[in-house]
């Protein structure tokens, strides 16, 4: 049975005026969206698949943005046909958040940080529908209720900021169910989560639509995440549609070079990797701009690279025949939570918990777990940018924690940390020059300005940019870009020790492999020794040498990362493994038979 067309987008061009200059975000594109489908549209940072849903909900900002020419045909329940591209701001009231609903990336900026959650979803429901107070906050704790959050009354009652990531996604998504829409929009709704809480997420939004059989367009840069969920997949490269089709045409036998290194480009599970493959491994350009095939299969990408058992049994033996670089005993952080009118203290939150852990020279330890384990807390906790309570951390048989801050001093500069947010690690008022010169100036590790310039150029080269780069400014940069700038700063010490801390977890999968790959080569040109910190365990596998699973402050299990994996000892290991979209052939396979077995049978 044919399902009831809900979306027709036809020919759809959006442009923004730049500097005099049109650029087409979105150029030519074309789609459509059914009753109880799920389409997933994927593709880098720019690709023009935000661009796409916002042209959808009439939210393109003009100026600078404009629909240009195209149709987006909505059909509604009377079978009338409307060209939501046509309509203004005012006609488009009643099908925005009504007909056709929104969940935006970030829920912190999304949702209004000085009203209460529970008036935010009530006032969705007040505008569009005819509820008076009463009956509005009844609809709104059911609606807090139906997406699985903890005591809706309670969360009614609190604003955003006292809400953990996942709690505030449910929120939103509550938020755009408040009137039951035929299309949701969800726009990288887990790209912030963890594995764990994405998971549920993704499952709510399953549950959801069989309810309700609303059409959803999931966007996101994760085909991981799109086997999950979708039924069609449309991939988006630079504002095209470069392929699409059902979610098992595309992941069996993908026809585009750009749609094939998107699945090559995820870290793989069931064998270890030396490289992972990137964009520029499957096309490249000619000098009219054309694409040009280099690789044809995935296969073909990471057959030369995989790392053999017996190869990675030498390495592991060599690495840890090594000095040890760092050893951390019993170190406990605990922060003060409650405390009397005269400031003794009641109670404590035990951000790290009595850990223990050797560190070898050379080696990539990664620090694994959910938001709250204690991961980034005891990160700073070495490098003494948060206060320990109890333990000692052995720096080459130095202990740190007894130094004062000016003879610790001379060890920062061995001693660096790569953020996770790299545009809210850098000044925006400075160019990225003297971002990277900056702490080379403070140590006075170089004569004078002529070489600490030339250091600064040596290193953008080093890192994949180049000498027009040191007088732009953070904001001139992409994502991955700025990455690299806090790598280039990073390495302008030329330390021994790098901590990077949820480094890749904001980037696209594709700019993701970039940056772990030039971690990689980094860590073998100059000896380094990391701490690699993620939420990812397929990220964390792919880097590290030896793993540590963390929670609630304690670890829960440590080894090598592949037994791990293949064999975890505790019940939260195991759930973080369950919890990564694999987006294996056979759980496709599954999904797209249980999904033909469900719509027999309700027909």
């Amino acid at each position: 049975m044919q399902k009831q067309l809900l979306l027709e987008v036809k020919n759809l061009v959006t442009q923004f005026k730049t500097e005099n200059v049109f650029v087409k975000a979105v150029n030519d594109i074309s789609f459509t969206l059914h009753k109880g489908e799920t389409i997933g549209i994927v593709g880098e940072s720019g690709s023009g698949k935000s661009v796409t849903s916002l042209s959808i909900m009439q939210l393109i900002p003009n100026p600078p943005g404009k629909i240009t020419s195209g149709e987006i045909i909505y059909h509604t329940k009377n079978n009338e046909e409307i060209n939501l591209a046509n309509l203004n701001d005012d006609e488009m009231t009643p099908f925005r958040g009504n007909e056709i609903a929104m969940i935006f990336q970030e829920p912190m900026t999304s949702l209004n940080p000085v009203i209460k959650c529970g008036n935010q979803v009530m006032e969705s429901i007040l505008l569009h529908q005819k509820f008076n107070k009463t009956d509005a906050h009844k609809k709104t704790i059911e609606l807090l209720n139906e997406v699985q959050l903890p005591d809706p009354e309670l969360i009614f009652h609190r604003y955003p900021h006292q809400l953990s990531g996942g709690q505030k996604q449910r929120v939103m998504i509550a938020m755009a169910m408040s009137c039951k829409p035929r299309i949701l929009i969800a726009d990288e709704p887990t790209t912030a989560l963890d594995v764990t809480v994405q998971k549920t997420i993704l499952e709510l939004m399953k549950k959801l639509q069989s309810q309700y059989q609303m059409g959803i367009l999931f966007i996101t840069h994760d085909l991981g995440v799109i086997a999950e969920l979708a039924d069609k997949v449309v991939v988006m490269y630079k504002g095209k549609i470069v392929e699409q089709g059902t979610v098992l045409e595309i992941f069996s036998n993908p026809k585009h070079p750009y749609t094939k290194s998107l699945l090559a480009c995820r870290p793989p599970l069931n064998y270890r990797v030396k490289r992972l493959p990137v964009v520029s491994d499957f096309m490249t350009f000619d000098d009219q701009g054309k694409i040009i095939e280099v690789k044809k299969e995935v296969s073909e990408a990471l057959k030369s690279e995989i790392i053999k058992p017996n190869e990675r049994a030498l390495m592991r033996k060599e690495l840890y025949e090594r000095e040890k670089i760092l050893e951390i005993k019993n170190v406990k952080t605990w922060f003060d939570s409650k405390k009397t009118f005269f400031c003794k203290t009641l109670e404590y939150i035990k951000a790290i918990d009595d850990v223990s852990f050797d560190v070898y020279e050379g080696e990539t330890l990664g620090l694994v777990g959910e938001s709250g384990c204690g991961k980034t807390t005891l990160g700073r906790t070495i490098l003494k940018l948060a206060a320990a309570t109890e333990g000692t951390i052995l720096y080459k048989n130095q202990d740190i924690l007894k130094m004062k801050e000016a003879d610790f001093r001379k060890y920062r500069r061995d001693m660096q940390l790569i953020f996770q947010d790299p545009y809210s690690s850098l000044n925006p008022r400075i160019t990225v020059g003297d971002a990277i010169a900056e702490p080379m100036k403070v140590h006075a590790i170089y004569k004078n300005s002529h070489e600490i310039k030339n250091r600064v150029i040596e290193l953008l080269n080093r890192v994949g940019l180049n000498e027009q780069h040191y007088n732009r400014y953070p904001h001139e940069f992409s994502g991955g870009q700025r990455q690299r700038i806090c790598i280039a700063r990073a390495l302008g010490l030329n330390p021994k020790f790098i901590i990077c801390d949820e480094s890749v977890s904001a980037l696209d999968v594709s700019v993701q492999a970039q940056v772990l790959n030039l971690l990689n080569e980094l860590k073998q040109e100059f000896k380094f020794t990391y701490i690699f910190i993620s939420h990812d365990l397929s990220v964390v596998k792919f880097m590290s040498d030896r793993m540590v699973v963390m929670q609630k402050g304690k670890i829960e299990e440590m080894g090598d990362p592949d037994e791990i994996y293949l064999n975890p000892k505790s019940e939260y290991t195991k759930k973080l493994i369950d919890s990564i979209p694999n987006g294996s052939l056979e759980n496709i396979k599954a999904a797209v038979l249980d999904k033909k077995n469900k719509l027999a049978s309700s027909n």
